[in-house]
């Protein structure tokens, strides 16, 4: 199975780069299925029903979110009735929405989608991400209810990002890290088999700060007094991801490669689908 999975989504720019090239690119490279993270899209601060089911449209078989999910009031109301739209999974009880699902890929394998938020330097009251993570996959086991398991995994701390990739390897096919908006370069196939990078970047104006337009997020750097309010940049943007080849005898990842087009970044794409 071939899957591309694309980090946040940042503002108008970031969106609709998204929904232009995605139709081609699932062509292009055959993909089997895509996930895309959202909780920026719109305006940099949450996602709406409308910006959500375009971005179905284009092609994404998932949204992911994180953090800045209910920004916008209207994603409390589409949420329990949308089944590809997840939030954190280790949410209280009783938060709308869900946290994973099965889907159908263009493959016809069945993959088990997981959205888990961390907690260091973020919202340590939310439930531990590492049980959230183990009760998905005893809910569907890799190789038994799911024939691939990806993970969402949007935190802060790196070291967070990978001892839960470690704590889950072997037993998901895939495990990324967003919500920093900044792509790494440590993709990798971890021991076990698992798929694991860091960050896969955003997908926005990279010429800003995490997509947002420069200068007050400088300004409060230089004077700690705020001036405006933060606002998505509106240039160019670059799509930021990972593309993996899942195998479909184990579930597990068998090639990885960052994903990235557009301008400011180095392009680059898995050399395997070329």
């Amino acid at each position: 199975m071939r899957l591309l999975f694309l980090g946040d989504m940042v503002g108008k720019t970031g969106r609709t780069a998204v929904w232009e090239q995605l139709p081609g690119l699932i062509s292009d490279f055959k993909l089997d299925f895509v996930i895309v993270n959202g909780e920026n899209a719109a305006g940099g601060f949450g996602i709406t029903e409308e910006i959500f089911r375009e971005t179905i449209a284009a092609g994404a078989d998932v949204v992911t979110t994180g953090n800045h999910v209910w920004d916008q009031r209207d994603a409390l109301a589409f949420a329990p009735r949308e089944e590809r739209f997840l939030r954190p999974s280790n949410f209280p009880k009783g938060t709308p929405g869900r946290g994973s699902g099965v889907y159908i890929a263009r493959s016809g394998a069945r993959v088990l989608v997981a959205n888990i938020m961390g907690r260091v330097f973020m919202h340590p009251e939310l439930d531990d991400p590492f049980q959230a993570g183990e009760r998905e996959l005893a809910a569907c086991p890799l190789g038994e209810q799911a024939d691939a398991v990806i993970i969402d995994f949007h935190a802060e701390a790196t070291s967070e990002k990978m001892c839960f990739a470690h704590f889950v390897d072997g037993r998901a096919s895939l495990v990324v890290g967003t919500h920093t908006h900044q792509p790494t370069g440590d993709h990798q196939i971890l021991n076990g088999g698992t798929g694991y990078i860091s960050d896969a970047g955003m997908c926005g104006d990279y010429d800003s700060s995490l997509g947002m337009d420069k200068e007050e997020p400088l300004n409060r750097f230089l004077s700690k007094v705020p001036k405006g309010r933060f606002e998505a940049a509106t240039g160019p943007a670059t799509l930021c991801g990972v593309g993996v080849d899942i195998s479909d005898r184990t579930g597990l990842t068998e090639r990885i490669a960052p994903f990235r087009r557009g301008p400011r970044l180095e392009e680059t794409a898995p050399s395997f689908w070329l």
